[in-house]
């Protein structure tokens, strides 16, 4: 199975660069990841638009030979524009670890040691491997925050910055002396500047264009059919969930339903639960019922929490699930199994966003991982969930895809802890 070939930047020693990257791909037996570049050289650009120029070229290099390349090298210019999670700044790993160990920065150096730990597997560079393999406490960035709480966390911390002072300078200078930029044509690259140029004003104009239908919108009086005219209203109509900012949910497994709740503060999902577990009930009223009494779970420290618990209490609760938060699981790995013309894609990604909000609940990243675009089932469902004429589809078997799934499953169930 092919993965994607993705533009990825490189903030390196003299700027930032662009290139493309092959994540780990299968081709029969054998396993493969490359970048764009020719024998000993890694390609670097200071451009999309030079990038699009020198793919256009078809100029001899390393990722000629993968499977996605024909649909890579017939992609707009704009497309060559890496996108936000492909950044990755070598050169601003020290002052990453000169700061707190939060998740943002966490998330940041995990990303950057791995393209860097890849970049030196691919190109041979005997000093980042030697590097990664003489510090595997820098593996401790992908565990989060957890494992930097406490003296232990703090030490590992530190033992992180000392590795990054001692070595890290060695490693850029490493990466910085295979990168090479080919010479490309003014004129091809003057053409990829005009695509991409126009792109961003199509992107401009479409949204001027939505602003504008917004404010018509604004002006818009229905008539009712006995006469009466109403304003439209922009939003729904306010509900007690609504109002309270918590929505009930409902899971549907395998081995039975359950129900519980679920909200968000600055985006993080609290589930009704604690210590990573999620609170389940079979019925709606036991959940009631549960919620009528004093617990302790991470629900009771949100501040409209008490409104909910009052309704429990004088009887008025109604645990009602909107359509957007029920979740249906069984037979998605079966579908999968059977190609993504098959899968519900709104239910998978239903799916998707419960899994990846119970392990973000209980601080663990292995599901954020599993479904990364770089991985076989992270490049399904990505494919599965946003299909693009442009990108190359996945390919039969899928066996393997349909079974990490069922391992996704299998741990999301593990977190719930009937009532």
């Amino acid at each position: 199975m092919a993965g994607d070939i993705v533009p990825i930047q490189l903030g390196l020693t003299d700027g930032d660069l662009v290139t493309l990257w092959a994540p780990r791909w299968r081709e029969g037996d054998d396993e493969w990841e490359a970048f764009l570049g020719h024998g000993d050289d890694l390609y670097g650009f200071s451009s999309a638009a030079e990038l699009a120029a020198f793919v256009r070229s078809d100029r001899e290099h390393d990722l000629v030979e993968h499977p996605s390349w024909a649909i890579v090298a017939a992609l707009s210019a704009a497309e060559f524009e890496p996108d936000d999670t492909h950044v990755f700044d070598l050169v601003g790993v020290p002052e990453l670890v000169a700061g707190d160990p939060d998740a943002d920065t966490l998330g940041e150096l995990e990303d950057t040691f791995e393209i860097v730990r890849s970049i030196g597997e691919v190109c041979d560079l005997d000093v980042v491997i030697r590097y990664f393999g003489a510090n595997p406490v820098l593996d401790a960035v992908s565990a989060g925050e957890p494992a930097f709480v406490g003296r232990d966390g703090e030490q590992r911390w530190d033992q992180i910055g000392t590795a990054v002072a001692a070595g890290w300078e060695a490693v850029i200078d490493a990466i910085d002396a295979v990168v090479t930029t080919p010479q490309t044509d003014a004129a091809a690259v003057a053409e990829a500047e005009a695509e991409i140029v126009a792109a961003q004003e199509n992107v401009v104009d479409a949204d001027d264009a939505a602003e504008e239908g917004d404010d018509e919108d604004d002006d818009i009086e229905y008539v009712s059919l006995d006469g009466e005219t109403d304003e439209e209203e922009g939003d729904d109509e306010e509900t007690f969930w609504t109002s309270v900012g918590i929505d009930p949910v409902k899971i549907i497994t395998s081995a039975d339903t359950y129900f519980t709740l679920r909200c968000y503060l600055d985006d993080d999902p609290v589930f009704l639960g604690r210590a990573g577990k999620i609170l389940a009930f079979t019925s709606e009223r036991a959940l009631a019922r549960f919620l009528a009494d004093d617990h302790d779970h991470a629900l009771a420290r949100v501040s409209t929490y008490a409104e909910v618990q009052a309704a429990a209490v004088d009887g008025s609760l109604d645990v009602e699930v909107t359509d957007e938060n029920v979740y249906v699981l069984p037979g998605l790995a079966d579908d999968l199994a059977d190609g993504p013309q098959s899968v519900d894609a709104d239910q998978l990604d239903l799916a998707v966003e419960l899994f990846t909000d119970a392990a973000q609940f209980a601080g663990d990243e292995s599901t954020e991982q599993a479904l990364a675009p770089s991985t076989p089932l992270g490049w399904y469902v990505s494919y599965t969930l946003n299909p693009d004429p442009t990108r190359l589809a996945p390919s039969a078997p899928f066996t393997a895809e349909a079974q990490s799934w069922r391992d996704l499953e299998r741990e999301f169930e593990a977190r719930l802890q009937l009532v």
